[in-house]
């Protein structure tokens, strides 16, 4: 057995609420471009001392 229920209906609003609401949410926002959505930096900041390549390095740990 069915039982059917009434559609609920929304209660009438003035014309003043409708339009206001309409200005509010009428439109889509504007649309924000994957690349404005993404920030690239540096994790730290880039240290020259420590990014120099010394080949000798090895045999002043390992032999010295």
């Amino acid at each position: 057995m069915t039982h059917r229920t009434e559609a609920r209906r929304a209660p009438r609003e003035t014309d003043g609420a409708a339009a206001s609401r309409h200005d509010r949410y009428g439109t889509l926002p504007e649309r924000i471009r994957p690349q404005d959505m993404v920030e690239t930096r540096p994790a730290t900041t880039p240290d020259p001392a420590r990014d120099t390549y010394n080949p000798d390095e090895w045999l002043i740990r390992y032999c010295g």
